[in-house]
């Protein structure tokens, strides 16, 4: 997909640069893969918001994604459309398998209406194919990758997401993730082959605000222009910068400072993500 960039008629389009959807289909998701997804105005169940300039916008029917592929193992699907998810970044593809089954997949670069795809240990090499990571030849990109065999694609999701496959370990194959961070994954498990769609999404820009709140993105409010009691950074005689390194309003770091808890999986990791390309 290409870039739409509009002449400057009016305030709202001035500097709007938007991803040309001419190409996906303009109609209803299937019924049966799809379903209504409920606002939270980033709420817990307790009702304190956990997740900060969360609230309103456009109703969405979130698309039931396959993510393991196994279930349809060795059946070949054909590429019925394109479609826009509201609930991710990158597009979907509706299948048709041969018994008219419908089923919804993440749609790799480069796949087009008419194109057969197949899910199996060992499947053609062929982009939108998915199949256990040591069949895949050494230095291909992949998505969608599992951490555990069988229970579905979790890495390498996003709009433009690859993983480059750098080869086996044993029993386990190495992978260079989005983030710059190397890691072993079971070399059984499971990856679809190519780069995901909609890569140009990064280089979008809304051009006014309700662009934003029509996707659920309410106003950020800056730390130094509020009151010392409702942000680290407020307060101060006459204008500041907050007086200290930034934190967020509970006061935790909010640059360079490492969150990750995850301590079960560091066996797995050869090399972690690098700060400077972009990973937090």
């Amino acid at each position: 997909m290409a870039l739409r960039k509009f002449r400057p008629m009016t305030p709202s389009t001035r500097g709007l640069v938007l991803v040309d959807k001419s190409e996906l289909w303009k109609g209803r998701p299937v019924k049966s893969l799809s379903k209504g997804k409920a606002r939270t105005g980033g709420r817990n169940n307790q009702g304190h918001i956990t997740a900060a300039h969360r609230g309103g916008g456009h109703k969405r029917r979130i698309r039931t994604i396959d993510f393991k592929r196994r279930a349809f193992a060795g059946q070949e699907g054909t590429v019925e459309r394109l479609e826009y998810d509201p609930g991710r970044s990158a597009f979907i593809a509706l299948l048709r398998y041969p018994d008219g089954t419908p089923s919804y997949i993440l749609a790799p670069q480069n796949l087009a209406v008419g194109d057969k795809v197949v899910a199996d240990e060992r499947a053609p090499i062929r982009v939108g194919n998915a199949m256990a990571l040591k069949s895949i030849p050494e230095g291909s990109m992949v998505h969608n990758v599992e951490l555990k065999p069988g229970a579905g694609g979790q890495l390498a999701r996003a709009a433009g997401g690859k993983a480059q496959y750098l080869g086996l370990d044993r029993e386990h194959a190495i992978l260079r993730l989005p983030s710059g961070e190397v890691r072993r994954v079971r070399s059984d498990c499971w990856a679809t082959l190519g780069e995901l769609s909609n890569s140009d999404r990064m280089n979008v820009s809304y051009g006014k605000a309700g662009r934003r709140r029509h996707l659920g993105r309410r106003p950020v409010v800056r730390g130094v222009a509020m009151n010392p009691i409702d942000h680290p950074h407020g307060g101060g005689e006459g204008k500041t910068s907050g007086g200290r390194h930034p934190v967020n309003r509970k006061g935790k770091p909010t640059k360079g400072f490492k969150t990750r808890r995850n301590r079960r999986s560091d066996k797995m990791i050869v090399r972690r993500r690098n700060l400077r390309r972009g990973g937090r």
